[in-house]
């Protein structure tokens, strides 16, 4: 009983020592990133000392910035929910944001899996609701048309496809992620471009949402308090239940868009879209573009150009679906006397 008493003292102390620097800000924990990312076999070290720390290893490239909630995940942005920290020269980073964002994209394995057979498209805004407007060019009349696209390049690989509207009409937004539950999507994609009142020449490139973890405030609380019908704030206790899974569907696409369109990553974010809280299946929301940024905005309203960017979005539904489908089950061999095959040492031939 002694040894044991004695063993558990140990074990605590040395668990105290690794954890020295870990930190409770704004009523976060925070832990020190080298720390996590030791257990995970990455290299921390710094790229500007105080400022910028970047966690590798052959295969994953993190950097950080203190005092910013945008991390870069293998050459994309992605929004965390608390801000990187730097203390007494420590690199910290918030357990909530380790849970949430990092692990749910860094090791997708642990994602449950499931064979993606119907996907739902979401053509924002028709009929009385115009979308933004730019000169005589309106939004909803540029995502059915990608819409259309992207339903046609999907059916071509097999998928099934429903749309939330096929023409020029007004669809309430509860009843969008409503019909994706009644026709038992197994993905949910809505399509929008985006428009901005300053900084037209500067905005340009796509973002893509998915659903924020609850108890925490949004990307943009002011978009989302807008024409998208959402919950503003911290602590909602609704959301949408495949949030790991709509975090990495959200980041396969946003990758896809950057590196098929040659375009500005403006990230992955958060936000409780009514589309996206309500839906019952991995659920994104797409800014294809800025139809305020001019050469941009030439883009959007090209046809040859929405099908590269539907087959962007293609593109990374796809890479989404390699790491979420099940494996295949192997058929089970019949009995026999023979004995059992030699198990070969793999190499590294191709």
């Amino acid at each position: 009983m002694n040894r044991f008493f004695s063993l558990v003292v140990l074990f605590c102390f040395a668990f105290c020592a690794r954890t020295t620097h870990a930190a409770f800000i704004n009523g976060q924990n925070y832990i020190p990133l080298a720390d996590w990312a030791r257990l995970h076999d990455l290299e921390v070290r710094w790229l500007k000392r105080g400022e910028t720390v970047a966690a590798t290893n052959h295969t994953t490239r993190l950097i950080f910035n203190a005092d910013s909630a945008e991390v870069e995940i293998n050459s994309v942005q992605v929004r965390l929910s608390f801000p990187f920290a730097v203390l007494k020269n420590v690199p910290l980073i918030a357990q909530f944001d380790l849970d949430t964002t990092i692990r749910p994209l860094l090791f997708s394995r642990f994602v449950e899996p499931k064979i993606i057979k119907t996907i739902c498209l979401d053509p924002g805004h028709g009929g009385k609701d115009s979308g933004n407007r730019v000169g005589l060019h309106y939004e909803k009349n540029y995502t059915l048309p990608l819409a259309f696209e992207l339903r046609d390049q999907l059916k071509q690989l097999g998928f099934k496809v429903v749309l939330t509207r096929s023409r020029d009409v007004y669809v309430d937004l509860p009843a969008r992620p409503a019909i994706a539950n009644k026709r038992g999507a197994d993905l949910f994609i809505s399509l929008h471009f985006n428009a901005t009142a300053t900084g037209r020449d500067e905005a340009e490139g796509p973002e893509t949402y998915c659903i924020t973890p609850v108890g925490v405030n949004s990307s943009n609380a002011s978009v989302e308090n807008g024409e998208f019908g959402s919950t503003v704030g911290a602590g909602p206790t609704v959301a949408n239940r495949n949030e790991s899974k709509s975090l990495l569907l959200a980041y396969q696409v946003e990758k896809s868009l950057v590196q098929n369109l040659n375009a500005n990553d403006r990230g992955v974010k958060r936000a409780r879209f009514a589309v996206l809280r309500d839906a019952a299946m991995p659920a994104i929301l797409i800014e294809g573009g800025f139809m305020t940024h001019p050469p941009e905005a030439n883009k959007i309203y090209d046809a040859n150009w929405r099908r590269q960017l539907a087959a962007a979005i293609v593109k990374g539904v796809l890479d989404y679906q390699k790491l979420t489908t099940p494996p295949a089950v192997q058929p089970a061999l019949p009995a026999t006397n023979q004995p059992a095959a030699k198990t070969l040492t793999p190499t590294n031939s191709p």
